[in-house]
């Protein structure tokens, strides 16, 4: 079990990220230049995964939404779901920012461990450099599995959405298949 975290004020300045439950709390304001590009990608993770979330959010609202026609819907119903969906849409473009900001962070963090191309691809013929490998300590250890567990349960998760989008979609092209 991690502390919690808040995680948008600490990475960027964009107003309205916090439209998700926080998971996480916010560290003290020295740390935030102490903060680990480990750290940012679990951030990224959630964001992605709040991506994943509002854009299912978005396609159910589109889905249970019919065309202004007049008939059928009163207009303001048709209206309070239109600004659902403005509002979607512009938390969306938010998390989007604050998932670019986190890259940019984490590049910038990492930019002096990027090996060169060359560096990454072994030549034939020439006797490989062993890898330089340090010990460990068993609390790194244990954070590592810990991460490589919360990884493929997100990733777990992850599929699971992708295969609920999925069948939207077939749902949607069959429903306008029917309509012509």
């Amino acid at each position: 079990h991690r502390p919690e975290v808040n995680q948008a004020p600490a990475v960027t300045s964009c107003p309205g990220l916090m439209a998700a439950p926080p998971q996480q709390q916010q560290p003290p304001p020295g740390a935030l230049r102490e903060i680990s590009p480990v750290f940012l990608c679990r951030i990224g993770q959630e964001t992605v995964q709040d991506i994943v979330t509002r854009t299912m959010e978005i396609f159910q609202i589109t889905r249970a939404t019919q065309l202004p026609n007049g008939v059928t819907q009163s207009h303001a119903v048709y209206q309070d779901r239109f600004g659902k969906l403005q509002e979607h849409l512009r938390q969306l473009a938010l998390l989007f920012r604050k998932l670019r900001l986190l890259y940019e962070r984490c590049v910038e963090m990492t930019s002096d461990l990027q090996e060169s191309p060359t560096e990454l691809v072994p030549y034939a013929g020439e006797e490989l450099v062993p890898v330089r490998s340090e010990p460990c300590s068993p609390a790194v250890i244990q954070e590592r599995q810990e991460v490589l567990e919360k990884v493929r349960q997100k990733n777990q998760e992850m599929k699971f959405l992708m295969d609920q989008m999925r069948n939207l979609l077939w749902d949607v092209n069959a429903m306008l298949t029917l309509r012509k």
